[in-house]
């Protein structure tokens, strides 16, 4: 921008000059509402806010006014805004101008956003005479600086729809000046310094007010057409479009919200037009208007062994009567599976839903191979041992203490329908290592509990038992249901005292029907081991003080529910086994043995005995 440093008496002499060109080219201006923001701050001199006076009265003597034509407002600031007229006051020139030359400055500070705020706020609101849809034109008129903030008020005038001049004279800051102006700043931002701007300033002013094209001029707000009229404009819309009553947004026009369409499910709209479609699960028609139901079983790739079933969005598989959908959700078993399979259970088959399993006359138990019974409860078991992970273990102890937990998964039969073991480590919280239903064989069990990492921390052992009472005997953790009379045993091992309560738990997991064992070593307290342990208590709790010990208290501990096993005294075998009746006949033949020779001993003493009678005789 071109700027010449002009004295202040210069000003008043260049700005009568363009603005009686102004008047020399007067012409019917269209409807506008423009308010004058006049600066009369104390360093206005007198002389310079005459110029003031005279630059408004001879734009007012140039355009149209009227209540239909244009409407002019004037508001003087300084430290405080006073409205001089406002744009309903005047329809005549002769009482504006009466007005203007009756103004007297205030002559305080330059609140140049206070006066844009009373200009938003209030000059150019419809209670002072502001109109719709009729260009609203602010004129600033400043020489210093602002001493209060301008950007952000200016930003909200312009959002409103007012187009702003700032007009700078001698002392105005520029920074503030382009700050307050409205887009583009090279159109609106004068600093009344050069002959050239007053000029430039005075014709574009002139052409605004002569109703040139608005439409290119301002921002007209219009979302697709606007038109100019003389000194006006409105807004029009593309062909499919209607105005909305803002007069500048277009709406489609809506078929289908006025229900001009025939569509069964879903109508889409387009400007002027509209589409059918259907919701989710329907194809449309051939008509392009009704719908149907997707039939999913008619693609042939359902899998379903029986019958496929349509649904909306899908399909499901069905069975025949007497048949129930496996988890795959395709295939089909029988529902009683022990009159449709070879079951092999040596008692008595129980059906369940997609399965079944084998069960033992009173007095006898599954065996490991889930279908012989027996008398003995070791085969077949689920075991859980929880162990002490606190800091006063010590690392090298944890190692021995998962040295004793392979012992005792080396003398017990794991399998998938044998034993199963499950491990829980604690300390101040509790961890479940693996469950019950993780493993099936003793290598993959000795193999996670070396992977084991010791946690230290506290001995929370009652939260241990809780733990292992709601959560690791629990069907969904691998435990076999009650009624497979499956025994549940859980093995403690702690080396010192619980910093909790364990004789609720340890109740509540004994009347849960878990045979409880606990094995104390070093500072455990033997109180605590013989209220976990059941009864006779005596022989199912063991202590030792020192960790090097426990592989002894492993070989000692019999996990077997059978008495005799308990007490090593009888081993049961099954009697028909080929083995079992090998040993049988040696045992036989060797017994047989050693009384023929015992028989032979007493012949001979008898003998004997016979012969030293007959002596004395």
């Amino acid at each position: 921008m071109m700027k010449a440093v002009l004295t202040s008496g210069c000003f008043l002499l260049i700005l009568m000059t363009s603005l009686t060109a102004i008047n020399a080219q007067k012409c019917k201006t269209g409807p506008l509402d423009l308010v004058f923001i006049i600066d009369s701050s104390r360093s206005v001199r007198p002389f310079e806010f005459e110029t003031m006076r005279k630059f408004m009265i001879d734009i007012i003597h140039a355009v149209d006014v009227g209540h239909e034509a244009a409407r002019i407002g004037v508001v003087q600031y300084s430290s405080q805004v006073q409205n001089i007229f406002s744009l309903k006051s005047y329809t005549k020139k002769a009482d504006m101008v009466k007005a203007i030359n009756e103004i007297i400055p205030l002559a305080q500070g330059t609140m140049t956003g206070l006066a844009i705020q009373y200009a938003m706020n209030v000059a150019f609101t419809a209670q002072e005479g502001a109109r719709p849809n009729i260009p609203k034109v602010a004129v600033i008129v400043t020489d210093g600086r602002p001493q209060d903030r301008v950007a952000e008020v200016s930003t909200q005038a312009r959002g409103m729809g007012i187009e702003i001049y700032a007009v700078g004279v001698q002392r105005a800051d520029m920074n503030s000046l382009r700050a307050m102006a409205s887009p583009p700043l090279e159109d609106h931002v004068f600093l009344v310094e050069s002959f050239d701007l007053i000029q430039q300033f005075g014709k574009q002013f002139q052409d605004k007010l002569c109703g040139l094209d608005l439409c290119t001029e301002m921002d007209h707000g219009c979302q697709h057409i606007c038109v100019s009229t003389p000194g006006s404009y409105h807004c029009e819309c593309n062909p499919g479009y209607k105005l909305n009553e803002d007069g500048k947004t277009c709406s489609a026009i809506d078929l289908c919200a006025e229900g001009k369409h025939d569509c069964e499910q879903i109508c889409i709209s387009s400007p002027g037009s509209y589409s059918c479609r259907c919701r989710a699960g329907y194809q449309l028609n051939q008509d392009q208007k009704t719908c149907s139901m997707i039939d999913y079983c008619s693609f042939g790739n359902h899998s379903c062994e029986h019958e496929c079933v349509t649904v909306l969005n899908g399909y499901f598989c069905r069975c025949h009567e007497g048949y129930v959908l496996q988890s795959d959700g395709k295939t089909c078993q029988a529902k009683d599976l022990c009159n449709s399979v070879d079951h092999g259970c040596e008692f008595k088959c129980v059906s369940t839903v997609g399965s079944y399993y084998c069960v033992c006359p009173e007095g006898q138990l599954l065996q490991s191979d889930g279908k012989s019974c027996g008398t003995c409860k070791s085969a077949n078991i689920d075991l859980v041992l929880v162990i002490d992970g606190s800091k006063s273990v010590r690392p090298q102890n944890f190692e021995l203490v998962k040295q004793f937990v392979n012992q005792i998964v080396d003398s017990l039969d794991v399998s998938a329908h044998g034993t199963r073991i499950g491990l829980v480590q604690y300390s101040s919280r509790v961890r479940t290592e693996f469950p019950l239903n993780q493993y099936q064989t003793p290598e993959d069990i000795k193999n996670a509990v070396l992977k084991v990492e010791y946690m230290e921390k506290g001995t929370m052992t009652g939260l241990a038992l809780k733990h292992m009472v709601e959560n690791s005997f629990s069907e969904a953790d691998g435990a076999r249901p009650l009624g497979r009379n499956i025994p549940r045993i859980g093995l403690v091992f702690t080396d010192g005292r619980s910093q909790d309560d364990i004789t609720e738990w340890a109740k509540k997991a004994k009347d849960a029907g878990i045979t409880m064992y606990a094995v104390g070593v070093g500072k455990a307290v033997e109180e605590e081991l013989r209220v976990i342990a059941s009864d006779p208590v005596d022989k199912h709790f063991f202590y030792t003080t020192d960790f090097t010990a426990i592989n002894q208290i492993a070989d000692n501990l019999k996990l077997n529910i059978c008495g005799e096993e308990s007490q090593g005294e009888i081993e049961v075998k099954d009697p028909c086994a080929c083995e079992s009746l090998v040993e049988f006949q040696e045992t036989t033949l060797s017994t047989l043995e050693q009384l023929s020779k015992k028989l032979a001993q007493m012949t001979a003493r008898l003998e004997d005995l016979e012969n030293q009678m007959a002596t004395r005789k």
